[in-house]
């Protein structure tokens, strides 16, 4: 791994003993909460690897809580998450799993409400550093240390031209894209990387696009 800084080494300032298991846990939980957009009524954590071994130990389960809950890394509130959450009338499961996955702490989050559902799937790779690796069965990878913009569609012919044109015409450049589909011509997601934050006048005008069924931001800071 390439380290820019100092703070790569020794990760974000947090609450909790371990950058991995704490700082990541609460940046998957906050990434998944960006995408789902509001507070979910309820939320189903697997955890993988080391995380299903340790997570009471660490605090993993009190972390990606509190990233659910949208707090920070370093708001103290993560320490009383599980009971807030509680206090919120979220109904939290915690899911233990034998499955090897590719990188050992690796958790996967379902939030649900009477409006939709969301699953992500999200690694913690070292330093508070994370990769989301998957949204609602699309394999992707994101970090959210940029902007990121989530659009999903209907795989059709002009729908990432139409995407492209609102970025060019609001002088909003795109840093990457990658598109990814489940078959031809069901739906898509494109992962849109940028170098500036997106307002939200943007995302309106994204969401009004003809075959595009929702617009999500996903950050972790």
């Amino acid at each position: 791994m390439k380290y820019q800084s100092v703070f790569d080494i020794i990760g974000p300032v947090m609450i909790g003993p371990s950058s991995s298991h704490t700082a990541g846990a609460t940046r998957i939980g906050k990434a998944a909460r960006s995408v789902f957009g509001r507070q979910p009524k309820k939320a189903v954590i697997t955890f993988y690897g080391s995380f299903a071994t340790t997570y009471k130990g660490h605090s993993t389960d009190v972390a990606i809580v509190g990233g659910i809950l949208d707090f920070d890394t370093y708001d103290n509130r993560i320490i009383d998450s599980l009971v807030i959450a509680r206090d919120l009338h979220m109904d939290i499961h915690f899911v233990t799993s034998d499955v090897v996955m590719q990188h050992p702490n690796t958790a996967k989050i379902v939030l649900e409400d009477e409006k939709g559902k969301l699953e992500l799937i999200g690694v913690s790779v070292g330093g508070g550093k994370i990769d989301i690796v998957e949204i609602d069965g699309f394999q992707i990878k994101a970090s959210g240390n940029a902007p990121l913009v989530l659009v999903s569609h209907e795989d059709r012919y002009g729908v990432i031209a139409s995407v492209s044109n609102v970025f060019g015409k609001n002088e909003i450049n795109i840093a990457y894209m990658e598109v990814a589909r489940k078959e031809k011509g069901s739906l898509a997601l494109m992962v849109i990387e940028t170098d500036q934050r997106i307002p939200y006048p943007v995302i309106q005008e994204l969401e009004d696009l003809a075959s595009v069924k929702r617009v999500s931001l996903l950050t972790t800071k």
